[in-house]
């Protein structure tokens, strides 16, 4: 039932204001390494990720006290950002099947040239580093949200 009300999530990015709305929504997003990939030619870098739907848990919340029931929800999503010009990785390799990333954020720093330089930031202390033309992404939900039993948490260091 909660699937026929479910409105898939689509966002588009093209300056530093919106880098930081699409980073919020995708704040731990959890993808393997193998699920990115660059296409110099195209000058595309994109990946595949199953997102935490926050925007979800403040109705979930009130379902839960009632039913005791409702679950935490992620779907499918795919991110592309365009007029990439170099790709870096620090802390990944990209051709890891089996390890499990966790997005923290994706940063944005303005810059001359190239335009600007983002960088996705995952728990453990990997990042991945764009240098783009301009700020050019894509995030679309692609599948159908599944249940998932725990909400993502940070330690807080002090």
């Amino acid at each position: 039932m909660a699937a026929a009300r479910y409105q898939p999530l689509r966002l588009r990015a093209e300056d530093v204001e919106d880098i930081t709305v699409l980073s919020a929504c995708l704040q731990d997003a959890t993808l393997r390494p193998v699920d990115m990939t660059y296409q110099p030619r195209q000058r595309r870098f994109a990946l595949v990720l199953n997102r935490f739907r926050w925007e979800d848990e403040g109705r979930a919340d009130a379902k839960r006290r009632l039913i005791r029931a409702t679950p935490h929800i992620r779907v499918a999503a795919g991110l592309h950002f365009d007029g990439v010009l170099k790709v870096q990785s620090t802390g990944i390799d990209r051709q890891d099947s089996k390890t499990v990333l966790e997005l923290l954020s994706i940063l944005a720093e303005p810059r001359e040239d190239p335009a600007a330089q983002l960088t996705l930031v995952f728990a453990g202390g990997g990042a991945v580093k764009l240098d783009v033309e301009c700020i050019d992404a894509q995030m679309q939900d692609i599948g159908t949200p599944f249940p998932v039993r725990r909400v993502p948490q940070h330690k807080v260091e002090e």
